[in-house]
């Protein structure tokens, strides 16, 4: 009987905690599984010129068996994902994961299963998002008003940085960097480990340490494949993700030290904001939440806890 194969695709350098994890889930099912499993790992599809978003259409049609991407690209199949989404309302890890792990992570995973041709198999740190910019420190909301800003595809990310003053422009990973070299765009944000992965920290020279948004990764499995393999198949595959879910969050938490440190080696300039200039940020975008708040109803925007 031939092996069961899973190709498991990403967006990222070798070196980002993605990939460290995706690594780790492969050596945790060969072990478990020996040769009945395949398991191949393509890291980055942006070297053969994908885009990154290009990765959910290739899961939900079975052309990878599973991928790591951010959740806020899911809010327009199921709008609750929005929820993970809103400024400042996530201040800690530990908060992020009782309800990634909790009420909301499993609401949001069988809404998503409902509706299409993945499952969610786990939720890994993609890290709090802080502002990078190529022209002056941002301390306040008015230090945003008409820099020109890279945003995910989320509505959610758009009203946001509107919010804020910012001039919002959609581009997905594949043509950040080109953007941020060429001086197309004035700001971006993103977690530290990417910054710094990226290389975006020597073209944006100011980072304020915003952690305005705790970035979400699902871990997206090709729900046709996992529903037809094997018990013993599926259950190894559900203890592996396990074990590198644990191992990527601990990666995560531990890069953003790493990668301050390595920033402040390479002279970027940190802006770490008072109580009273976070405080203006917050009530700028408070429309934004309590919108949300309204759409979704509390008892399900309280699952953040």
């Amino acid at each position: 009987m031939p092996p069961v194969t899973i190709r498991f695709g990403g967006y990222q350098p070798p070196a980002s905690v993605h990939n460290r994890a995706a690594d780790l889930l492969g050596a945790k099912l060969s072990a478990r599984l020996g040769e009945t499993v395949d398991f191949q790992l393509e890291g980055n599809i942006i070297e053969r010129g994908r885009s990154a978003a290009d990765l959910l259409t290739m899961v939900e049609t079975g052309e990878l068996t599973m991928c790591y991407f951010s959740s806020s690209y899911l809010a327009d199949l199921v709008p609750e994902f929005a929820l993970l989404d809103l400024p400042f309302v996530i201040t800690e890890r530990v908060q992020a994961y009782a309800a990634l792990d909790g009420r909301l992570g499993r609401f949001l995973a069988q809404k998503l299963a409902e509706i299409s041709g993945y499952r969610i198999l786990a939720y890994w740190d993609n890290g709090f998002r802080h502002f990078s910019n190529r022209v002056h420190p941002i301390r306040a909301p008015a230090d945003c008003a008409g820099l020109r800003i890279r945003t995910l595809s989320s509505a959610l990310h758009t009203e946001t940085f509107q919010r804020l003053g910012f001039d919002p422009v959609m581009l997905d990973v594949k043509d950040l960097i080109d953007a941020v070299k060429g001086g197309t765009i004035d700001a971006q944000d993103n977690p530290l480990t990417n910054i710094f992965n990226f290389d975006i920290h020597k073209f944006h020279r100011h980072i304020t340490l915003s952690a305005h948004i705790f970035g979400t990764a699902t871990v997206l499995v090709h729900k046709q494949s996992y529903d037809l393999w094997p018990d013993e198949t599926r259950l190894a595959v559900d203890a592996s993700v396990a074990e590198a879910t644990a191992a990527q969050r601990a990666f995560a938490a531990a890069e953003d030290a790493l990668i301050i440190d390595r920033l402040n080696q390479s002279g970027t300039k940190f802006i770490t904001l008072t109580a009273e200039e976070r405080l203006q940020f917050q009530n700028t975008v408070a429309p934004v939440i309590e919108k949300q708040r309204e759409r979704f109803g509390a008892a399900l925007f309280n699952l953040l806890g």
